[in-house]
């Protein structure tokens, strides 16, 4: 990516949690320690990725980022309204973004866990057409039900996402094989170029290496919550020790 990091041009440009006190403030999602350190976090990039262990904290701190933007909890951009289960958390309602002076043309919310209910709502919503444009058609034109999940998840960042947008993934590469990883940074860091924000949570250390990409590793234990250089998170000391020799790493897991 060509751009310049250091004109911070994103759309929003700083996300702030207000806790509440009392008991309260000890309760989910405010018990999570990421999020009580989270209290002021400077977003400088194009691309922000959040990295860390399951129940760290990930997923939570990106729902209230999108949900604060307008975006529909489940997914999909903010024309999607449907609900099949409230589940999110209430973090959200004490979220505040700084945004900056420019406003996404476009927005949207890609969740993995609920990407088949996007996909079936589109259907739904396209069987209401009576007249002109199909919602698929933006799509690429073929229902995401008729497709692999990754397909998928590649057809609509490639037909779908213009430029211009504010675009949040949770764990994007749980339907993508490492190949079809690699075509995912390649559409984000084109998208990147074309003036868009990106907010990622991963487990995926191909993704976490996004050129230019800032990077916050969360966990549950001492610095919850700290901006790190791709080389110095967990994730990828894990990958690059187990590839080094997987065999001693095997050795030892199975003693």
């Amino acid at each position: 990516m060509e751009r310049n990091f250091w004109e911070n041009n994103n759309f929003i440009q700083q996300v702030r949690f207000e806790l509440p006190e009392g008991k309260e403030g000890k309760q989910y999602p405010f018990s999570i320690p990421a999020v009580r350190a989270c209290q002021e976090m400077n977003l400088e990039a194009p691309v922000t990725i959040f990295t860390g262990e399951n129940g760290s904290g990930k997923s939570t701190i990106l729902e209230a980022i999108a949900v604060a933007a307008g975006l529909n909890a489940e997914g999909g951009s903010q024309n999607f309204t449907f609900s099949t289960e409230a589940s999110h958390s209430v973090l959200h309602e004490y979220t505040q973004l700084v945004r900056g002076i420019y406003r996404p043309k476009d927005s949207y919310f890609l969740r993995a866990e609920s990407f088949y209910n996007v996909a079936t709502d589109i259907d739904h919503m396209d069987r209401d057409v009576k007249r002109g444009p199909r919602l698929i058609t933006s799509y690429g034109g073929v229902s995401l039900h008729h497709q692999s999940h990754g397909e998928s998840f590649l057809a609509l960042v490639e037909n779908r996402f213009g430029g211009n947008g504010l675009y949040v993934f949770d764990e994007p590469e749980a339907a993508l094989s490492p190949t079809n990883q690699l075509v995912l940074v390649r559409l984000i860091c084109q998208l990147a170029e074309r003036k868009s924000q990106f907010l990622i949570s991963t487990h995926s250390p191909i993704l976490l290496c996004i050129p230019g990409a800032q990077v916050y590793e969360l966990s549950r234990e001492e610095d919850p919550l700290r901006q790190v250089n791709y080389r110095e998170t967990q994730l990828f000391r894990l990958y690059s020790g187990f590839l080094r020799s997987p065999e001693r790493v095997m050795r030892e897991l199975l003693k």
